[in-house]
């Protein structure tokens, strides 16, 4: 490495994020950016380990460990401290299709099994990475690269997230002529209307997007597949198809009052809001509006603090963020070592804005969801909870058991239910008779991808579970590798 003594002499830093009180008056992005010589710094720390398990891509205790994309981490660590930028994204572009997106809302599972990690806090690969392709693009270095030679095979991929478009961006670059489909307005997926501006700016989205249309991509949005468009019809109209539709299906809570007017699924409210953004800047109203409302969000999740933010952007009157599961640790517990993801309390960027906002983090830790309650108008004014606390059965298994005395009674005009998310939507697996395995996920072994309908693949959390970004990334690069073995008999993608 360019500065084998790095690690010892600099110590961990990061950009200072925009004040929580000036960002909430806005949609931008929160991160800064460090000037060039603070980053070589960085990539300084980066110690030589021998056996990197950074970029290890391992399920350790349940949990990735390490890059499930296998990035060159140490290579582009030492490429940024020599100032060798281009040398970067190119190496950077070798196993991720798109480093801007992961660089901005990947948890980093990179850093948790960083060797420096063991003894000082890791290296900040995550944001050495988004600063690599954020400068590529503003030099120009990232040009549309259509493939040289076309094939005559026609691949359909549904759905646009990150799999979806993972996949035709390898598919395209093996010289196959590629559509994908997309049901909304805007081809994203979840990059584009499940994740908020602030968080990951639309420009990026549609920047890659276009790059991957300039390609030779074909994008066909307003069209869902099993609906506007017969699902069987992919099958006569294209050689191969490769289903990328996610686990939409959010997990709903079975309480009574679910149903009053103010409770909404997570997905409902930051989609509406992101379409509005983007339409209008929020002119047309047509968005679930927290201004002025006390706001409860039952999930403790990444979308469970994306509803935290928005609804403090909206100008609520309060929010509250409940979480059935005990608090994490402050630090490692025995039970999970190194290189293990850290089961760790964090402080993310909704948290910190709340705390800013109100005071304190509005996070509540095991708390049960009992009942909502409505006023004479069918709207929501109250939820009801219970503290638990979490034994385990004659089994073994870790139950929740109410602690008597804890009720509470909590004011609420808008509920969001942050949850998670049970498995794919049925209309599109059942028309072309798509099996199924116990957790209603696609039965399509990892590595091979391949459904029981002969040239049709899944990739993504469609066929793993809802997960990561990086993870549905790995998906749709493996996807498109083993559809193009199938149409050609042997493949050149990685």
């Amino acid at each position: 490495m360019g500065k084998p003594t790095g690690f010892m002499e600099y110590s961990r830093e990061l950009p200072v994020d925009r004040a929580p009180s000036e960002r909430i008056g806005d949609w931008q992005e929160f991160h800064e950016h460090f000037d060039e010589e603070k980053l070589k710094i960085q990539g300084a720390r980066c110690m030589d380990c021998g056996i990197p398990f950074c970029h290890s891509g391992i399920l350790l205790n349940g949990m990735a460990s390490g890059c499930p994309i296998n990035n060159l981490i140490p290579e582009w660590n030492d490429l940024v401290y020599r100032g060798l930028w281009k040398e970067a994204i190119d190496r950077l572009h070798k196993t991720n299709n798109f480093p801007e997106f992961t660089g901005r809302v990947c948890p980093a599972p990179c850093e948790g099994s960083c060797t420096l990690g063991m003894l000082e806090p890791a290296v900040t690969i995550k944001n050495i990475e988004c600063h690599i392709v954020d400068r590529a693009f503003e030099e120009g270095w990232v040009v549309p690269e259509p493939p040289q030679v076309r094939t005559d095979k026609k691949v359909a991929v549904v759905g646009s997230g990150p799999s979806g478009l993972a996949c035709a961006a390898q598919l395209n670059k093996a010289g196959h002529w590629v559509t994908v489909f997309e049901r909304a307005d805007r081809i994203g997926g979840l990059l584009m209307y499940g994740i908020p501006n602030m968080k990951l700016d639309k420009k990026i989205v549609q920047r890659r997007v276009d790059l991957l249309a300039a390609e030779g991509v074909k994008f066909v949005t307003n069209t869902e597949v099993g609906k506007d468009y017969p699902a069987e019809k992919l099958l006569s109209d294209f050689d191969a198809v490769v289903l990328c539709c996610g686990a939409t299906k959010p997990r709903d809570l079975v309480v009574e009052g679910r149903n009053l007017a103010g409770v909404h699924f997570a997905m409902e409210f930051l989609h509406a809001n992101t379409k509005s953004l983007l339409d209008s800047n929020h002119q047309d109203g047509n968005y679930i509006s927290a201004k002025d409302k006390d706001v409860i969000v039952i999930g403790g999740g990444d979308t469970g603090t994306d509803c935290v933010a928005t609804s403090i952007r909206h100008g609520c009157r309060s929010v509250v963020q409940l979480e059935i599961l005990p608090k994490p640790p402050a630090q490692r517990t025995a039970d999970n070592p190194w290189p293990q993801w850290p089961k760790i309390h964090r402080t993310d960027y909704g948290q910190e804005e709340a705390a800013s906002i109100f005071g304190e983090d509005p996070r509540k830790y095991c708390i049960m969801t009992k009942k909502i309650v409505g006023d004479e108008k069918g709207a929501v004014k109250e939820v009801h909870t219970v503290s638990i606390e979490w034994t385990k059965d004659e089994q073994g298994r870790f139950i929740p058991k109410e602690i008597p005395g804890t009720e509470k009674v909590w004011p609420a005009q808008l509920v969001l239910l942050a949850m998670g998310f049970t498995g794919p939507e049925d209309a599109i697996l059942e028309q072309l008779g798509i099996e199924r395995d116990a957790r209603t996920n696609v039965n399509a072994p990892y590595g091979k991808f391949t459904t029981n309908i002969k040239g049709v693949f899944a990739a993504g959390d469609m066929r793993r579970g809802q997960s990561l970004v990086v993870w549905a990334i790995n998906e749709g690069r493996a996807a498109a590798r083993e559809c193009d073995r199938y149409l050609m008999g042997s493949t050149n993608l990685k």
